[in-house]
């Protein structure tokens, strides 16, 4: 086994995708910083987390050496309670202090890649397309048909298609005038582009992809029902704006990019819903052969951990080879080293840990392993 991820990384790879198997211990985010501290010496010069895009703005500032504090960074720079990690904190800290002696174009750059949506909530548009509009200088009135914030923002908003906002005659007003604003803000591309540009467009890209979410809210299924089709919404717009984000580092170096294992892999995966199987397409699976040999992904498997109450796993599951085999607290692996065993049935849905199987390993091209 290495603890050296530059042992896995090709020549052509530009966007490496590190996944972790639980949002449920800092264990894995930790690793990461070691990792991604030995990608910025191979060339790497942008780290891209599940968090809320817009909101990423903020830590991106702290790190680039501009406005805000550190504390700021990390209670509005982090959405889904990741502001809270320690692991976060130490590479937010880390990214600004290598910046402070190094010209623009070698800094390293922070961003999300996730939208503005919690599991039960998703906030209104109207703040993101003002920004979009007082930016172009127009005179578009948003805040008529987008109303009181709340309606948006409540929980029946996204979990009861009757109280959803989505499909009314407002939300169809509003997708209109995001649509204009586009086209307007893409006829005054600069070049070379401007900061200010770019966040305009951040911003109007996170309303029109919320009014997006907020229709796929108001479509007439049943609780249970409403799962996968959210989720598929938001990985449709995770994968953007990972190529967004590619797009804009594409002169600066390559980017690691941190999130659940779900959200990384090559392939669909299937879900059955009401009966019915249904095929789910993770931002990996939209943006892998976009990309080609330039998406790497490297899965991640957990042997224990006392905090989560996970116990050791048995011999012949993959997460016992792995354990087996693992001589330092973690190490990575070729996936194709790992041979076929039996997946581990012993986590609970409380602790939200994933156990490795035959299709995350046929996606990967390396596993990391956290013996715990």
């Amino acid at each position: 086994m290495s603890q050296d991820i530059r042992d896995f990384v090709t020549p052509s790879c530009d966007l490496l995708a590190l996944g972790e198997p639980t949002h449920a211990t800092p264990v894995f985010a930790e690793v990461r910083n070691e990792l991604f501290a030995q990608l910025v010496d191979r060339g790497f010069r942008s780290i891209a987390l599940e968090a809320d895009r817009v909101a990423a703005l903020v830590a991106n500032d702290f790190v680039q050496g501009g406005t805000g504090t550190l504390d700021l960074a990390m209670s509005e720079g982090f959405t889904h309670t990741f502001g809270a990690m320690d692991a976060n904190r130490r590479l937010i800290a880390w990214m600004r202090e290598y910046n402070e002696a190094r010209q623009p174009g070698e800094r390293l750059s922070f961003h999300g890649f996730d939208t503005q949506t919690e599991y039960a909530s998703a906030p209104s548009p109207r703040r993101y397309l003002e920004y979009a509009r007082d930016f172009l200088g127009l005179d578009v009135d948003i805040a008529g048909p987008a109303g009181d914030d709340e309606r948006w923002n409540r929980t029946e908003a996204v979990m009861d298609a009757a109280s959803s906002i989505g499909a009314t005659a407002d939300a169809y007003r509003l997708r209109a005038i995001a649509s204009d604003l586009l086209t307007a803000l893409r006829s005054r591309k600069p070049e070379p582009v401007t900061d200010a540009w770019s966040r305009a467009e951040i911003q109007l890209m996170a309303g029109i992809d919320l009014l997006r979410y907020h229709r796929q809210c108001a479509e007439p299924l049943e609780p249970h029902e409403r799962y996968a089709p959210l989720s598929a919404v938001r990985d449709a717009i995770m994968a953007r704006n990972l190529l967004d984000i590619r797009a804009a580092e594409a002169g600066r170096g390559a980017t690691l990019v941190f999130a659940h294992n779900l959200h990384l892999r090559r392939q669909a995966d299937t879900m059955r819903v009401a009966g019915k199987e249904i095929q789910m397409f993770p931002a990996g699976a939209l943006v892998g052969p976009l990309l080609g040999d330039r998406y790497t992904f490297v899965a991640t498997s957990l042997g224990r951990s006392e905090a989560m109450a996970l116990q050791e796993p048995d011999a012949d599951t993959y997460e016992g080879f792995l354990q087996k085999h693992v001589t330092t607290a973690w190490g990575l692996l070729p996936a194709s080293e790992i041979p076929p065993a039996r997946v581990r049935t012993d986590p609970t849905p409380r602790q939200g840990y994933f156990p490795l199987d035959q299709v995350i390993l046929d996606d990967a091209e390396a596993v990391l392993h956290v013996g715990g």
